[in-house]
C-alpha cells in the first residue's frame, strides 16, 4: 500500500467513525423521546422533547456534513498519480503534505502530518491543475510544489 492509499484509508476511517458516531447518537435520542414520552406529562416534559428534537436536528445536519465527506472521498480513486494536481492529489509543498479531497482534520500517517482540504478552500483553489515547480502566495506565505503524488 502506497503511503497515499494508507493516506486515503485513514480518511475513509475516520469518516466512517464519524458517521457510525453520530448515527449512534440519534438512535440514543430517539429512543429516550420514546421512553421520555410513555411516563411523561406537562410543560417539562413538552421542554424536554422540544430540546431531543433540536439536538436531534443537530446530529442529522453534523450527520449530512459527515456523509457528503464520505461522498467526496469515494470519488477518490488513490491509485492515480496525475501530473497536474486534481481531487485526490497528495502535494508537498514547503514540506508540508497537503491532501486535496475534503476538509478534514490533521491526521500523522508514518509519522508525517498530513492536512487534507477541499479543493474549493483558497489554498485548494491556488493547488488545483498546477504543477511542480509552481509557486505562489496566499496569506503572505509564498509556496512552490515540491511533489505531487
Amino acid at each position: 500500500m502506497t503511503f497515499k492509499q494508507k493516506i486515503h484509508t485513514h480518511y475513509l476511517q475516520l469518516v466512517q467513525d464519524r458517521i457510525d458516531v453520530f448515527k449512534d447518537m440519534i438512535v440514543a435520542l430517539t429512543e429516550d423521546s420514546k421512553n421520555d414520552a410513555k411516563g411523561s406529562a406537562g410543560d417539562k416534559h413538552e421542554t424536554a422533547l422540544s430540546m431531543m428534537h433540536i439536538e436531534q436536528e443537530k446530529l442529522n445536519a453534523k450527520l449530512r456534513e459527515v456523509l457528503t465527506q464520505k461522498a467526496v472521498l469515494d470519488k477518490i480513486d488513490s491509485t492515480t498519480i496525475a501530473k497536474t494536481i486534481i481531487l485526490g492529489s497528495l502535494v508537498k509543498a514547503n514540506g508540508i503534505y497537503l491532501y486535496l479531497s475534503a476538509a478534514l482534520p490533521k491526521i500523522s500517517v508514518e509519522g508525517i502530518n498530513i492536512i487534507a482540504l477541499s479543493p474549493q478552500s483558497p489554498l485548494g483553489n491556488k493547488l488545483m491543475g498546477n504543477t511542480i515547480g509552481f509557486t505562489f502566495e496566499i496569506n503572505n506565505t509564498k509556496y512552490l510544489i515540491e511533489e505531487i503524488q
